[in-house]
């Protein structure tokens, strides 16, 4: 369970300094999110080569997501999953749609690269809260609905204290911990847990899931 350094100073100055932030955490993301598409154009060419040799079409993955403010926008990822449908049409469970070379993306986060469009265009940004599913959004306490304060990211303060590893009420929990104390220090410490959390492929998945089981709203 989350229960250290969840203590909060006052709403003023936390949004004082939020706001003081923001501009410069805005260049910061335009600035790393178009400089590691230029370093990375060949890795991701090469990814898309190897879905549509793997999968075929399309080769992205688009789907709605929340944003800041619970702004709808589209969100880009490398497909990792097949088209496959059981004998009355619905889709098979993620497990047994996810192709071998979709479990190497995840685990090395590699699908998520076309979500450096998502950051140039403002919808994201390098750090922040993951974007969910718009059903979640009438299924959060009003202290959980906190994380769309910001913008969601790449990655974020919950996912390096256990990614999809994480229970639900922790990972939320994590998110607003992030609102409340959003800074470059912080920001600079997640980007680098990350790495370091990427290289060891940990969080990738709950236990007996695919990735993570559907959030069903708050229970006691």
């Amino acid at each position: 369970m989350v229960t250290a350094d969840l203590s909060r100073s006052g709403d003023g100055s936390r949004r004082a300094s939020l706001a003081g932030y923001a501009p410069w955490k805005r260049l910061l993301d335009i600035v790393g999110s178009a400089g590691t598409l230029i370093v990375l154009s060949p890795v991701a060419l090469g990814i898309a080569a190897a879905v549509w040799a793997t999968m075929g079409r399309p080769i992205l993955f688009t789907q709605t997501r929340p944003g800041r403010g619970g702004r709808l926008f589209t969100i880009y990822k490398f497909r990792t999953m097949r088209e496959a449908r059981d004998v009355v049409g619905a889709p098979l469970p993620d497990g047994a749609r996810l192709t071998s070379f979709g479990r190497f993306l995840r685990a090395t986060s590699l699908d998520e690269l076309p979500e450096l469009f998502n950051v140039l265009s403002g919808d994201m940004s390098l750090v922040g809260p993951r974007p969910l599913l718009p059903e979640y959004l009438p299924l959060y306490s009003p202290e959980q609905a906190r994380r769309h304060e910001v913008r969601p990211g790449l990655t974020g303060w919950a996912q390096v204290n256990g990614r999809n590893g994480l229970g639900w009420k922790d990972r939320f929990a994590y998110d607003v911990f992030y609102v409340d104390h959003c800074n470059f220090f912080l920001d600079t410490r997640i980007v680098l847990l990350t790495v370091a959390r990427v290289l060891r492929r940990q969080g990738i998945a709950q236990d007996g899931q695919a990735t993570m089981e559907p959030f069903r709203g708050n229970v006691d």
